[in-house]
């Protein structure tokens, strides 16, 4: 098994040699994974993976060779694993029933219930319909149903609805290196081109070599600067929740841009922009960086790409404080105003078919903060989104 494993790192394209895989076979020969599954994934990846970029390729191959051995793991700690209890928990609904659910009356309200049920609430409580729980129809809880809820201590998303999420979420960097099956991304970026002749005399300018040396009668090299293209690119992209399933998409165009453009600056947000962006996933809480350094450090001349669903809570966009993951102080179409003021270039790319944005309210909604120029993520869509950068 451990030596498939190898051989599929290595078939990833991930820099493991035969030294470090002996590594790992001594450190397990010294019981350092403790025979659990958690322990011995964080040891082969301290052992094997050297650079974060890889951290995203080595746990799918970790994830396709080991598949099912954490559950061999569960079921020797337990007779009944936690995950089948929480399964018979779940509550399902028929559409009926969902449908006699009211929603609590907007944003104010929900959190002032929470607030109370916090304060009130003693013990632990599953099913029912007022509680902080699980199952049930309280708006307050995980594996159950609400229209309009916030979600606490759930695994993932179940039916899209929650307006926050209080929970501790981990992110992945896109992948930069991924091979492209085709060029053709690559070739509708290059739209996006202004090409100058700056920096240092290196390369041969035939023509003015000719003509001089013809006039001044020997050999009369002249040089000049290579053409390249000066169009500086600041990319922001939209990770986790519902962008999970768009990852493929997001990291060949990341590769094919990262490719194109010389001056390229990108950041990282989750569903909308607010008042800090991100460089590495990892870090997101820790290393942050404020959206008012970014506005004040890449100037007016950048062209801006927004690359995400634009799919979740209206509250996200219009409300303060309606990010699912912290209480920001200004709501995110305040700063998806601040960037549009800022470049005037400026367009948003989104993976979801064109002809469903008009099911959900939070895409209308940043297609008319952005004066309607969102494009979709396809060959097409990337094509005419450059057209309209480079007017």
């Amino acid at each position: 098994m451990f030596t498939h494993f190898f051989h599929e790192l290595k078939a990833a394209q991930i820099p493991v040699t035969l030294k470090e895989y002996l590594t790992l076979l001594e450190a397990l020969k010294a019981d350092l994974a403790e025979k659990r599954v958690e322990e011995f994934y964080y040891l082969a990846r301290t052992t094997l993976v050297k650079d974060e970029r890889h951290l995203d390729k080595f746990d799918r191959v970790f994830g396709h060779v080991f598949k099912g051995l954490e559950l061999m793991d569960d079921a020797i700690e337990a007779a009944i694993s936690e995950e089948w209890l929480r399964t018979v928990a779940e509550l399902y609904l028929t559409d009926e029933e969902k449908a006699k659910i009211e929603e609590l009356g907007g944003w104010e309200k929900i959190m002032e219930e929470l607030k109370k049920r916090l304060e009130e609430q003693k013990e632990r409580h599953q099913g029912g319909n007022k509680w902080i729980g699980t199952g049930g129809t309280s708006p307050y809880g995980a594996d159950g149903y609400n229209p309009a809820g916030v979600r606490i201590g759930q695994k993932g998303n179940r039916n899209f609805r929650a307006i926050k999420v209080w929970d501790k979420r981990e992110f992945k960097d896109l992948d930069d290196t991924v091979e492209l099956g085709t060029r053709n991304i690559k070739v509708a970026l290059r739209r996006l081109r202004r090409f100058a002749r700056e920096g240092a005399a290196d390369e041969l300018d035939l023509d003015r070599t000719i003509h001089s040396t013809a006039h001044r009668g020997y050999l009369d090299i002249k040089m000049r600067p290579e053409r390249r293209n000066t169009v500086k690119v600041l990319m922001f992209f939209d990770v986790g929740g519902s962008m999970d399933w768009h990852i493929k998409e997001a990291e060949e165009l990341f590769s094919a841009a990262r490719a194109e453009f010389k001056h390229l600056e990108y950041f990282y947000f989750h569903n909308c922009i607010y008042d800090f962006v991100w460089k590495d996933n990892s870090r997101r809480w820790t290393d942050k960086v404020p959206t008012w350094d970014v506005l004040h450090t890449y100037p007016s001349d950048y062209k801006v790409i927004f690359v995400g669903d634009a799919s979740m809570s209206p509250y996200e966009v219009a409300v303060r404080g309606g990010s699912v993951e912290y209480m920001n102080d200004e709501a995110g179409a305040v700063w998806l105003k601040r960037v549009a003021e800022v470049y005037e270039s400026a367009v948003w790319l989104n993976p979801v078919v064109e002809e469903y944005w008009g099911w959900t309210p939070s895409i209308q909604i940043i297609r008319e903060l952005l004066d309607d120029r969102m494009y979709p993520l396809t060959l097409d869509g990337i094509d005419r989104s450059m057209r309209d950068l480079m007017r």
